[in-house]
Formats: structure tokens, C-alpha cells, sequence
């Protein structure tokens, strides 16, 4: 049992015959699994020898900070969707079935902290009103 190389298997899994599209890229995709899966080995065997902790801890730390970012990430779209997107926003019934959450988590699921940053990385005041007046307030700050 090599606990550091099944962490990396675990986290770059090979892909099944049949998965990769167009078919002929099969092999380039298991090659390039493999790399990503030595990479991952290297770093996590470094990282957890140089700060004296167990991989396995290391790697579940390294998940859930993915997790928190992509739920950051998806945070900040529905924002720029309901709140950046031209004179009439997404619909909610569309960015939830995208986001895999309901409608009234959509509505809940920003706030004017995401709203914030979208205007800082788009360069511009979100589209509705009450929207527009709080950031320019946090903005301003």
C-alpha cells in the first residue's frame, strides 16, 4: 500500500475506455493522467514531509479549499448573471438548473460582498438599481 501514490489515484482518476471523446485520444488522456497523478505524488509527499502531516489529511485540506473557492466562483456568476447581464438578467429557473440549486437558493445564494467583486473585476456598476447603490457604497469605502 502506497498511501501518497492512491491519494493521487484518487484525485486524478484514469479515464474509463469509452469516455474520452473523440475515441482516438484515449491514450493521450490516461498519459496525461498518469503525469498529473506523479505530479500530484511529488508535491503531496514534499508538502507533507516538509510540514510533518499525514497526506491523507493534507489532501481532504486541499479538496475542501477547492470546494470553498468553486463555491466562491459560483457565487460570483450568478451575481454577474442576475445582476451584470444586460437590461434583463438571467432567469432563475435557467442558473439553477446550470448551478444544480433551486430557484430560492439562487436568490440567497449572493450578496453584496459578490456583487462587490464583480464590479471590481468587470469594471462596472451592476445593472439594477439597489443593486448599483450598494455598491457604489461599499466601493467608496
Amino acid at each position: 500500500m502506497n498511501l501518497i501514490g492512491d491519494i493521487a489515484a484518487i484525485r486524478f482518476p484514469l479515464p474509463g475506455p469509452g469516455s474520452v471523446t473523440p475515441p482516438d485520444l484515449y491514450f493521450d488522456a490516461c498519459e496525461q493522467a498518469e503525469r498529473l497523478r506523479a505530479e500530484e505524488a511529488e508535491n503531496l509527499e514534499a508538502a507533507s514531509d516538509g510540514l510533518d502531516t499525514d497526506p491523507l489529511l493534507l489532501a481532504l485540506q486541499d479538496a475542501r479549499a477547492r470546494k470553498a473557492s468553486a463555491d466562491a466562483e459560483i457565487r460570483r456568476l450568478l451575481a454577474y448573471g442576475r445582476e451584470f447581464h444586460g437590461a434583463r438578467p438571467y432567469r432563475l429557473e435557467s442558473l439553477a438548473e446550470a448551478s444544480g440549486m433551486t430557484i430560492s437558493g439562487i436568490r440567497t445564494a449572493y450578496g453584496n460582498d459578490e456583487i462587490t467583486e464583480v464590479a471590481r473585476e468587470v469594471h462596472r456598476e451592476p445593472n439594477r438599481r439597489t443593486a448599483r447603490s450598494l455598491t457604489k457604497e461599499a466601493l467608496d469605502q
